[in-house]
Order: structure tokens, then C-alpha cells, then sequence
């Protein structure tokens, strides 16, 4: 029996120095291009992250323009981009939809970053389309929840952010975005805090299709709405799909603002179903006496209902992440 025993103990220990190594868990990593750090592109970072990992991933992105199309997988949760500095740390692609050339839904295969993984944040980052005025071309697509940004920037032409997912939350706090048409765009539940948003040329800021059965679309706190100097007739908004929701709040809007604020997409059947509304719109661009009928212009009472927390979730994941 003794020998026995022995035999077995020594099979198990020759087949366990057989295994793999169990590597360790790295919860902070830093990529810079020069090869000062663990990895010299994004990409590979994230695609090094264990997966559903069980405390967040942080990985920090030292100064430079990496050029690369960037994805956070949805078995990527809780990761965290923080850049050196929002006008230095550039993550930057091209695609756009001649190019992609996938057929009707070729929009949806050219972001710059893409980020599937619930609990991601992004900090001190700039994420670009370069495409240009080609149409459809996106630099940032979201669909997922518990998604924050601060202090970034994202830069393109038409369709720059595509938020989506039904009932998905995502929050920017001080973050500046431009673009030319629809440059905000999608589905999912999205406050925009303190930001710039920057019209590239005479068209529509949003293109809201929040779900029906969905509380809250586009929710602008306290944002300045800026244009370029040739920019002079930008609508609001206009409805995706029936039920858009976008909602604007304290906000500085510029002259480039035209005076009915809204478009119904040639769509007459959207304006008895679409939520577009306004309080305390201040600057030239502020004409509440001269929107179209159909908007509607928030009391204190339902303003009050727009905080972060009813919005958002009380459980605060939108804070200092």
C-alpha cells in the first residue's frame, strides 16, 4: 500500500510540474511608445487584462499619439484609461463609411475606440476621427454601462460619439466634443456635465433613439454650446427614432443656435412622441419664446427631477472613479 501511495504522490507532483504557471493578476500597467513602460500600444494592454477581473484594472497612457483602433471587450469590465494629458495623450484613427464599405451599417465598424466593458473610465485622454467631412465616421462608441469620462476630448466630423444601449448609463464630466452632424448620437442614457460642445458646421448636434420604455436619453448639465466662426444655423437636436429624449439644462448657448431649437427629421408623427426639452437656456442662442411648439420648456419642479442621482443611479459609480 506504502508503494503504492508513493507512486500516485509522485504521478500527481510530475503532472502538476507539467502545468502552466499561474501568472499573476496585474492591476497597473503603463504603455508608452519609447518602451519606458509594460506594453507599447493600448491594444495590447487591455489584451493582457485578465478577464472579469475582481477590482478595477487602471492602465496608465503616457504622452503620445497612438495610433491604433482600440477596443475594450465586454469581458473587459471595471478598466481604466488615464492619460498624461488630455491634448498630448491622442489615441487616433480614419475609418469612415466609404471605407469600412460593409453595407447600410458600415457606421458601426469605425470607431476609434470602442468600449464594450461595463465599469470603464477614461481620463485625460483625446480620441479622434480623422477622416474628416467623408460622412459617418466615429471616434468614440459606447455600449455599455457605468461608463465614465473626465477631463477628455473626442474630435470628428459627423457621428464623433455613438452612446447606445438600452438603458446603459454613461456620464462625461468637463469634456470637450465637437463634430458636424448628429455628432451625438444613440440610445443609451448619457449626461454630459460641464462640457463644450463645438459645432463644426451649420447641421444638428444630436440624433437621440432612446427606447420607448426608457426613462432618460441626453441629459446636458450646466454645458456651453460654441460654433465655428462660418456656423451659424445648428438645431438642438433631431429624433434617430420616435421616442429621442434630450433635455438641456443651464446651458450657455450661442448665437449659432437657430431660434426653433429642434428638427422633427421630416418625421410629423415625432413630435407628439419625442421628449426634447430646456430650462434656464442662457446667451444669444436662448429663444425659448421662439422654439417649436412642441418642445418642451421645463418648470423648477421637473428641472429639480435632473440630478445625477435620478438620472444616473444612487449608488454614485459616476464619481471620482
Amino acid at each position: 500500500m506504502k508503494i503504492g501511495y508513493r507512486i500516485v504522490v509522485c504521478l500527481l507532483f510530475s503532472l502538476l510540474a507539467t502545468l502552466p504557471a499561474r501568472a499573476d493578476v496585474v492591476y497597473e500597467m503603463t504603455v508608452a511608445q519609447d518602451g519606458g513602460g509594460d506594453y507599447k500600444t493600448i491594444q495590447a494592454a487591455i489584451d493582457n487584462t485578465k478577464a472579469f477581473p475582481d477590482k478595477r484594472i487602471t492602465i496608465h497612457i503616457k504622452n503620445g499619439v497612438y495610433r491604433e483602433k482600440v477596443h475594450v471587450y465586454e469581458w473587459n469590465p471595471m478598466v481604466s484609461l488615464i492619460g498624461e494629458d488630455a491634448e498630448k495623450t491622442i489615441i487616433t484613427w480614419d475609418d469612415h463609411f466609404k471605407q469600412i464599405d460593409l453595407g447600410r451599417n458600415s457606421t458601426f465598424h469605425t470607431p476609434t475606440l470602442q468600449v464594450d466593458g461595463d465599469d470603464f473610465h477614461g481620463e485625460n485622454l483625446t480620441i479622434e476621427n480623422t477622416a474628416g467631412p467623408v460622412g459617418q465616421a466615429v471616434a468614440l462608441a459606447v455600449n455599455a454601462d457605468r461608463v465614465s469620462f473626465y477631463d477628455s476630448r473626442f474630435l470628428g466630423h459627423q457621428d464623433t460619439v455613438y452612446l447606445t444601449g438600452e438603458g446603459k448609463r454613461q456620464y462625461f464630466r468637463n469634456c470637450y466634443i465637437e463634430g458636424t452632424t448628429d455628432f451625438i448620437f444613440g440610445r443609451a442614457t448619457a449626461v454630459l456635465d460641464q462640457c463644450r460642445i463645438h459645432s463644426l458646421s451649420d447641421s444638428y448636434i444630436t440624433a437621440a433613439s432612446t427606447p420607448e420604455n426608457v426613462e432618460h436619453g441626453f441629459v446636458f448639465l450646466d454645458t456651453t454650446l460654441t460654433a465655428a466662426e462660418d456656423v451659424s444655423e445648428v438645431y438642438l437636436g433631431r429624433p434617430w427614432r420616435d421616442f429621442a429624449q434630450t433635455v438641456f439644462l443651464n446651458t450657455e448657448m450661442g448665437a449659432h443656435i437657430k431660434p426653433e431649437g429642434w428638427h422633427n427629421w421630416s418625421k410629423p408623427e415625432a413630435k407628439s412622441t419625442v421628449f426634447y426639452g430646456e430650462y434656464n437656456s442662457r446667451g444669444p442662442g436662448a429663444s425659448p419664446e421662439k422654439r417649436v411648439e412642441w418642445q418642451t420648456t421645463l418648470s423648477d419642479k421637473q428641472a429639480d427631477d435632473y440630478t445625477l442621482e435620478t438620472v444616473l443611479g444612487e449608488d454614485g459609480w459616476f464619481r471620482d472613479r
